[in-house]
């Protein structure tokens, strides 16, 4: 019996559909519950989150162009593929939080059905916020959501994977395209995660992840100017950092979600992660006659 080596996993950063090590070349130690190390991970420098940002950018056209159906396949693609690696990702949600492995595959399994949860509302969600609206007067109009645009999402602090679900799957279920920032403290789910991404059909540049300092990293984003919208979910109860953050986003009219009190991210969720980052366009058409030739719209 020989004594074989093991091979360690080399985590990177997901952005535009490629791993790339972080443009500082500088890591961070990431450690268990109880302080036993686990991996090093990326710490993002300023230039990986404006690359991040050209990514989401260069990939929001055509996701936000594609099919409500064709994006719910997608995201139904990206449940298959996480359940094929569910060993995987129980191990690393049990080291992240402390979990037994019951609790972790419970926390595994309600992320996978977040997904599927989400991809059935791709194509549904334009019929229960928008619709045509009674007016008086020769016209009709209708009103239709559409993305918001390019998202920075904080992901929540505590929950590396079933959090960071919940708050990621319904930016891309609508359309917008994201940037996330995973768990300062528990960031190898999301790392992973990325891996996953790239095996779904999932656009490169639609989903890009990010590791490191949350502050950091968040407070350029939160001031970017091709960034439309930021979800403070990983903030917490870190009321300096969101305002901070907040106030940085108002340079150019950003919509800011902040966050809850208290999440329970287990709850079964309802559609206000995805209408939060949807903006609604009205049509108005005339009606009535055409002159002689008869009656149209």
């Amino acid at each position: 019996m020989s004594d074989r080596l093991s091979v360690f996993k080399t985590y990177k950063l997901y952005v535009g559909g490629k791993f790339p090590r972080s443009e500082s070349g500088r890591v961070y130690e990431v450690t268990d519950s109880k302080g036993k190390w686990l991996a090093n991970a990326p710490l993002s420098s300023r230039k990986d989150a404006r690359d991040a940002v050209v990514a989401a950018r260069k990939a929001f056209g055509g996701w936000s162009g594609a099919t409500a159906y064709n994006r719910g396949q997608i995201l139904y693609r990206i449940a298959e593929m996480l359940e094929g690696r569910r060993a995987q990702f129980v191990h690393e949600v049990a080291d992240a939080e402390g979990l037994s492995k019951s609790k972790a595959t419970e926390q595994v399994d309600a992320a996978i059905d977040r997904w599927v949860w989400y991809a059935g509302w791709t194509d549904k969600i334009a019929q229960v916020v928008g619709g045509g609206n009674p007016v008086a007067g020769p016209y009709f109009n209708l009103s239709s959501p559409e993305p918001t645009g390019v998202v920075t999402v904080l992901a929540p602090q505590k929950s590396s994977f079933l959090g960071l679900v919940s708050v990621l799957a319904p930016v891309i279920a609508t359309g917008n395209t994201a940037i996330v920032i995973a768990s300062e403290k528990s960031p190898l789910p999301a790392l992973s995660l990325g891996e996953v991404l790239a095996t779904s059909d999932l656009p490169g540049g639609v989903v890009n992840v990010l590791s490191g300092r949350t502050a950091e990293i968040a407070t350029p984003l939160a001031a970017h100017q091709d960034v439309n919208a930021i979800d403070l979910a990983g903030a917490g109860t870190d009321d300096g950092l969101a305002k901070e953050l907040e106030i940085a986003a108002a340079d150019n009219l950003k919509r800011v979600l902040r966050p809850q009190p208290v999440d329970d991210w287990s709850a079964t969720p309802g559609i206000d992660r995805m209408t939060a980052f949807l903006e609604t366009k009205t049509v108005w058409h005339p009606t009535g006659s055409l002159g002689a030739s008869g009656s149209g719209y």
